[in-house]
């Protein structure tokens, strides 16, 4: 059980596949590749993707923008497939402030529901409806990519 962060953002989407395939898409670097990074998302480029998708297992998510090189990088906490991810989140550059993503996903009728909270620290509360607003992003992405 972790601490939980006293700044959440929060995003929701609903899908019409199955439970697992949205997990999935989390651990794999193509999925990835398909809905949280890439010029199809923002105006960036990929320059690599690796993980390493098990507990304790660690991933590297590079990208160019506007010219600089943005490594997000992190640590699978926990890996209950397939119902619940959690892994620490933190842009390489910016040091050690890591927060921390939950993924949750409930098998609802026809599909299922997935909520999936940043918890970040109170530095980043200006963030939060950014950080929302971004995870939504790639969520609505990841629905369009799985139909």
């Amino acid at each position: 059980m972790t601490t939980r962060l006293p700044v959440q953002a929060v995003a929701t989407a609903l899908f019409s596949v199955s439970p697992e395939r949205v997990f999935d898409a989390f651990l794999s670097t193509e999925m990835v590749g398909k809905f949280m990074f890439g010029p199809q998302l923002r105006d960036e480029e990929i320059v690599s993707l690796s993980n390493e998708p098990w507990e304790g297992g660690s991933f590297s998510y590079l990208v160019r923008r506007q010219g600089e090189l943005i490594n997000h990088i992190g640590k699978y906490v926990e890996i209950a497939y397939p119902r619940r991810l959690v892994f620490t989140w933190q842009i390489e550059e910016e040091g050690s402030d890591t927060s921390e993503v939950i993924i949750e996903i409930a098998s609802i009728i026809d599909g299922c529901e997935l909520t999936l909270t940043h918890e970040m620290s109170r530095k980043w509360e200006d963030f939060a409806a950014q950080s929302k607003a971004a995870w939504g992003k790639m969520l609505d992405k990841l629905t369009e990519v799985l139909q």
